[in-house]
């Protein structure tokens, strides 16, 4: 490991696991569910061999038994979402009273496990219905996801400390409409920018929807940060670090902490300047005070000119160093620079969560019937301890959630990427419980890492 030394967490500090619906539940169309962009965005070849939702890990069915094994398993929060399309079908109002009732089941059960509830409103299964109305691209969408916020909240207010609005935008908008690696598949750098928009307006719509209804709750959304460099010192590959940079961490930070877009991204997203897409009260709207920022982070890649690359002109490189199996950077102590990045680019003091953090590895279950995941575990323990260094700098961190529980459907990529601390034989259903798992139970009932 690189550091030996023992580290403790504050008392209090939430060690946790994230989930996603379309990622787990299977059971699409059950008990009235409606359909989403991923389901056909799948089914149109969007994905590694056409992989879908329709099975995943079985969550819908299986969620007892996978709650229990997070409990065994040390945790004390699991960060879940709802399916929009399963609670509201069309995305306009017609509610699925069915999927009420699945979600009623699911929090109960949490709770009965003594995992605090974590919900995210909105992690990418736009119903398909709304889609069809021009999705992100047609700001009504934003009202449409605050009309869906509140009626989820009035319902499920109750039982959940925690919401999140909106689960990176960045990837929405940009791997969504600008490079059309996810749903709904466009490549369009400017309908990119529109979409942008109007994820932080449903954000901004959202929060007062949900403190309406839930004024003890703690609100906020999360953001995908990343850390930018430029491959060289020329002022090219400098101009296009700070473009990169904007694109991924400044369209969204400074409208949430300043009420504004970054100046610099004009000429790449002039729709940012524009009254039609951003009109009076929409900046005052995003800005709305929040309790916590949720932080993300998986990315760390140099940014180099490149005329040929449209608008932007800045081509996204790994770093020297580990790569992943898909040839992504492997950069634990990154992790300090996106913690730091609010606090000293936006002043900001709030609170913040990392509420995904790991990475893929070619995971198997080896002859004795275990997965050794080592390559994962020693990556989760650099990574926390850069977590540790940004909070005695001022961070104000308050809990970890390992990305993910169990192995999932991995959008784009299908099933070939893993990600769990459970390994999840698809064709069975078996958990079967990584190192990485009994590892991070170790940490979680330490409060801390131990001395190396």
């Amino acid at each position: 490991m690189k550091n030996s030394d023992a580290i403790e967490f504050p008392d209090g500090f939430i060690w946790g696991a994230a989930t996603a619906a379309y990622q787990i539940e299977g059971s699409r169309s059950a008990d009235g569910g409606g359909e989403s962009i991923w389901d056909v965005f799948a089914r149109n070849g969007g994905t590694l061999n056409g992989d879908n939702g329709d099975i995943a890990a079985d969550h819908y069915r299986r969620y007892p038994q996978d709650h229990r094994l997070a409990r065994e398993l040390g945790l004390r929060s699991l960060r879940m979402s709802f399916s929009w399309p399963r609670i509201s079908p069309d995305g306009s109002g017609t509610l699925n009273p069915a999927g009420f009732d699945h979600y009623d089941r699911v929090l109960d059960s949490l709770l009965e496990n003594e995992l605090t509830p974590m919900v995210t409103l909105y992690h990418w299964d736009l119903p398909q219905a709304l889609q069809d109305k021009g999705g992100w691209l047609n700001r009504d969408t934003a009202h449409r996801f605050a009309d869906y916020a509140a009626s989820a909240t009035r319902h499920f207010g109750d039982r959940v400390p925690f919401w999140i609005t909106t689960n990176e935008p960045w990837s929405c908008a940009f791997l969504g409409y600008a490079r059309g690696l996810h749903a709904p598949g466009i490549r369009d750098y400017h309908a990119a920018g529109v979409v942008a928009h109007n994820l932080n307006l449903a954000h901004g719509l959202a929060v007062p929807a949900i403190r309406s209804n839930v004024r003890e709750a703690q609100v906020g959304v999360v953001h995908c940060l990343q850390v930018i460099e430029p491959f060289s010192n020329s002022p090219a590959d400098i101009e296009a670090a700070m473009a990169v940079d904007g694109e991924a961490n400044g369209l969204f930070l400074e409208p949430l902490l300043k009420g504004s877009y970054p100046p610099h991204m004009f000429q790449y997203l002039p729709c940012l300047c524009d009254e039609k897409t951003v009109k009076d009260g929409d900046l005052e709207c995003i800005a709305a005070p929040i309790d916590f920022l949720g932080l993300n982070y998986y990315v760390h890649e140099v940014a180099r000119f490149d005329r040929t690359i449209p608008i932007i002109h800045a081509q996204r490189m790994a770093p020297l160093g580990p790569l992943t199996s898909i040839g992504s950077g492997l950069s634990p102590d990154g992790l300090e620079e996106i913690l730091l990045k609010p606090v000293r680019d936006y002043g900001s003091s709030l609170p913040i969560y990392i509420t995904e953090i790991g990475y893929l590895f070619n995971d198997y279950i080896n002859p004795e019937g275990t997965v050794n995941d080592s390559a994962r575990i020693k990556y989760y323990d650099e990574a926390f301890r850069a977590a540790h260094r940004a909070m005695k700098q001022g961070v104000d961190l308050r809990g970890i959630y390992a990305w993910t529980l169990l192995d999932d459907f991995e959008w784009d990529s299908g099933y070939s990427s893993r990600y769990g601390i459970v390994f999840v034989e698809y064709g069975t259903q078996n958990r079967i419980p990584k190192d990485s798992a009994y590892w991070l139970r170790d940490v979680a009932r330490r409060n801390g890492l131990a001395r190396g």
